[in-house]
Parts: C-alpha cells; structure tokens; sequence
C-alpha cells in the first residue's frame, strides 16, 4: 500500500482553521490545536439533552 504524507491537504485544512479564527484571543488565533477547539465549540452533552427532553414531554400535558 501507498504511503500518504498530506503535504498540502494537510496545510489547507490548517490554514482554513486559522482563518475561521482570525481575531480570537491569544493562541486560539495562532496555534492549530487552539484554533480548532474554538472554531469547533462543543455541543450539549446527550444526558441535558435527554434531560431537557424529558422536561418537554413532562410538561406538555399528553398521558400515556
């Protein structure tokens, strides 16, 4: 099999990152690992989900 080393692939996918972050505040704008972390915020743990769910259907009034 064929070795892949991601020479510009690589250098794209960072640079899109950097861009996307131009302006945040110290390393989120400089280093790559930062940059990805704030320009990919995290999204609502499954179990406040659930739990907020659950709440909707508590409260909306249907009996089973």
């Amino acid at each position: 099999m064929a070795r892949v080393k991601r020479g510009t692939k690589r250098r794209a996918r960072r640079k899109k990152y950097l861009k996307r972050t131009k302006g945040f505040f110290l390393t989120k704008s400089k280093l790559y690992q930062s940059a990805q972390e704030a320009a990919n915020p995290p999204t609502a743990t499954p179990s406040a989900t659930a739990a907020s769910k659950s709440a909707n259907i508590a409260n909306s009034g249907f009996s089973a």
